[in-house]
């Protein structure tokens, strides 16, 4: 049983005022999420991400569909049940919310004072959570006496604090700079693979998908276009958003102006070859054209990381035929495709190995 199962969800809001029309934030939205799952949800603003987060806790109400948490429809719940649920489920957010008023310490400590913990055992959780997050010497500081990073480690160690089992992570790195985002998504993994917590990532930063999620679901206009593995909606997309996402982190191909200054400069008929980590590298690649003694020069792109599997997108400018080209991926493994780039753009005729 998936940890979060989510059917048909539709959340409709309605017309404010007259002459206005009712907003369909998400649109029947089916998402399964596996316990340990680092679970990706990507989408620009207004793709309904956000509305769909405050869906699975609960915050608000589903017009259409069930969604399921340990196989409880959280839907059908009373709100005493429901508060109990959201005990199991953490959540972080972009601006941190910290109580201003109170202590690092005494933030740390608020959800459990709610929960009615006792105070020794609430001293004990709040030690443990500052240590796991590495802020004991800032126990006793106020948040504003803290940075950005600190203050969101400060709200993923409340979000911890009565341990649930599914945090939910909503833009919780857009305030930050890429160094501290660094800093926090190492920590979200830590909490994924140590605690063994089940987290909901909703961003529109693809890097952040890149770096945390193992899998992923593309949103636009309320609707998921595309779901699966990162690794495949990174090498392989399908959508025409989860493609303008991928190109905002992968080296993607060269159109347009880009293309045309990279003719002016290199002479032959240009080629992309693509390849993951099904046994092929650019050393193998570039060895056996090498080999086949075809000439080429490489022009663009590079090879990423996604997930620690290597995935390559590079544009070569080659001077030979296709025969020797064919003849030059013969043997290399699979999973390399090298395709023709005409002028107008990156796609053509394809010579897959």
């Amino acid at each position: 049983m998936p940890h979060i199962r989510i059917t048909d969800v539709t959340k409709t809001y309605p017309a404010q005022r007259r002459g206005d029309r009712a907003v369909t934030a998400v649109d029947s939205v089916s998402l399964d999420i596996e316990r340990g799952d680092v679970f990706g949800v990507i989408g620009y603003s207004g793709a309904g991400k956000s509305t769909l987060v405050r869906l699975i806790n609960g915050l608000e109400p589903v017009t259409s569909g069930s969604i399921e948490v340990d196989g409880v429809d959280v839907t059908k719940l009373p709100e005493r049940r429901l508060r109990e649920v959201r005990q199991g489920i953490g959540m972080i957010f972009q601006r941190f919310n910290l109580l201003r008023s109170r202590t690092i310490r005494d933030n740390v400590a608020y959800p459990l004072e709610v929960a009615g913990w006792p105070r020794a055992r609430r001293a004990a959780r709040v030690a443990e959570l500052l240590d796991f997050v590495g802020l004991s010497d800032k126990a006793g500081a106020y948040p504003e006496q803290l940075s950005g990073g600190q203050q969101q480690r400060v709200g993923i160690a409340r979000a911890l604090a009565a341990e649930p089992g599914i945090l939910l992570a909503d833009e919780a790195t857009s305030a930050l700079d890429p160094e501290t985002t660094d800093e926090v998504l190492d920590l979200l993994a830590r909490v994924n693979r140590e605690l063994g917590v089940t987290i909901v990532v909703i961003t529109h930063e693809m890097d952040v998908i890149a770096r945390i999620a193992n899998k992923v679901a593309v949103m636009e206009g309320g609707r998921v276009v595309e779901s699966g593995p990162t690794y495949d909606v990174f090498t392989a997309p399908t959508s025409d958003t989860a493609r303008r996402f991928v190109r905002t982190v992968v080296r993607a191909l060269p159109d347009g102006d880009a293309l045309a200054a990279l003719r002016a400069q290199h002479e032959g008929r240009f080629f992309t070859i693509s390849f993951t980590d099904q046994g092929a590298s650019d050393a193998r690649v570039f060895g056996a054209l090498a080999r086949a003694g075809i000439d080429f020069q490489l022009v663009h792109g590079g090879v990423d990381d996604i997930q620690g599997r290597v995935y390559g997108l590079l544009t070569i400018a080659v001077r030979g035929d296709d025969a020797a080209l064919r003849e030059a991926l013969a043997g290399i493994g699979p999973g390399v495709t090298i395709t023709e780039v005409p002028d107008a753009g990156p796609a053509g005729n394809g010579v897959a190995a």
